[in-house]
């Protein structure tokens, strides 16, 4: 393990660098606001124990909105987005999703379209996980020589405290201008919806997106192996490319209550379509236009990685293996030289993430990277 060594003095000069004074002030009101959690989903739950309380998937048209009640001196006002879907798994799509924030400009500038376009996967919430991320290997200037861009890409924030964590959100992107909102639940669940409205959003804002990166934010990524190795950006276009770590002919999972459950009345088949785990994979702009086209006609489903797939096989199109173990699906200790070696590692902390960087960073200068 080469673990970068830090005394506490360095230690607490990176926290100090990495929460400025405006990070420092949205935490501070995030953890007072998740403070009063508990008690306000005991009110939630006691709501939807009346039946007047339905989690959320679609928009409720403004005539349908619930008024304010405040009890206990909490604001429980039930949120304007009411669930009319009638299954748990039940995906609405196509649907007019809106989107609330935006930066259509995003992908326009002198040097022309981005070779890469990043769409991280985040929750509202995250605003320190966003910050450290882009301190790190969301820095769009890493690889100087092609041109990045990145688009947090997140839904609503949880209905208790909607307001405050809105406007949380707004003065984030204020200062940072890479929020993509849309206007649907952020929940598990709804990560079908994430991506294919991140790609929405690249066929109406950035078509000419050479590839796009689907990444989650608890991983580890490494732009310059995946731009110089991976993509190979002087070499020729790959209209059809996708890769990552290749599921081949899994099984879906029939126990109840697993984070992977599959109904059969969903999907009833035995065996999945091949597909690329999905804390990452990258794939052609074309490609990634044709799948949008695609899951226009092709039922959602919630498991995000899986219902690409089921995109791919309608294109007769499958994943092309990258060189092996760079997509990590599971957790692996940091090692400067090996990592070097690596796309992506899952299940990466951002406080991790920000300790080892700097010593990545230098370990660029001394690996031999094959």
């Amino acid at each position: 393990m080469n673990l970068p060594y830090f005394t506490e003095g360095k230690i607490q000069s990176l926290e100090t660098n990495f929460y400025t004074p405006s990070l420092m002030r949205r935490q501070l009101v995030l953890q007072i606001l998740l403070g009063s959690v508990f008690t306000g989903l005991l009110l939630l739950l006691a709501d939807q124990q009346q039946g007047s309380w339905k989690s959320s998937m679609d928009l409720c048209p403004p005539s349908q909105k619930t008024p304010t009640k405040d009890l206990l001196g909490l604001s429980s006002r039930k949120f304007e987005w009411l669930t009319r879907t009638p299954h748990p798994f039940d995906l609405k799509y196509p649907y007019p999703y809106p989107f609330l924030i935006n930066h259509p400009d995003k992908c326009e500038g002198p040097r022309g379209a981005p070779f890469l376009l990043m769409l991280v996967m985040t929750r509202p919430q995250d605003v320190g996980v966003r910050q450290a991320i882009r301190q790190t290997w969301g820095n769009e200037t890493l690889v100087p020589s092609v041109v990045v861009r990145r688009l947090f890409v997140l839904g609503l924030p949880p209905p208790l405290f909607d307001k405050e964590l809105q406007a949380l959100l707004e003065e984030e992107d204020r200062e940072h201008g890479d929020l993509l909102q849309v206007g649907f639940l952020d929940t598990y669940r709804n990560l079908t919806l994430k991506v294919l409205m991140g790609l929405e959003w690249m066929a109406q804002h950035c078509p000419n997106a050479q590839y796009v990166l689907k990444v989650d934010s608890d991983v580890f990524l490494n732009p310059s192996f995946l731009i110089r190795q991976i993509l190979q950006h002087n070499g020729p276009p790959r209209p059809n490319f996708i890769t990552g770590h290749i599921y081949r002919n899994p099984n879906p999972e029939r126990r109840k209550g697993l984070k992977w459950y599959m109904p059969p009345e969903l999907y009833s088949q035995s065996k999945y379509p091949d597909y690329c785990g999905g804390p990452g994979y990258v794939m052609s702009g074309s490609l990634a236009l044709r799948i949008l086209g695609v899951a226009q006609r092709v039922k959602a489903i919630y498991l995000e990685d899986v219902f690409v797939g089921f995109c791919l096989k309608h294109l007769g199109i499958k994943p092309l293996p990258a060189p092996p173990n760079t997509f990590l699906m599971f957790r692996r200790t940091y090692d400067k030289c090996a990592f070097q070696r690596l796309v992506l590692v899952h299940h990466f902390q951002h406080p991790e993430l920000l300790q080892i960087w700097p010593d990545f960073l230098r370990a660029n200068n001394t690996c031999k990277v094959v």
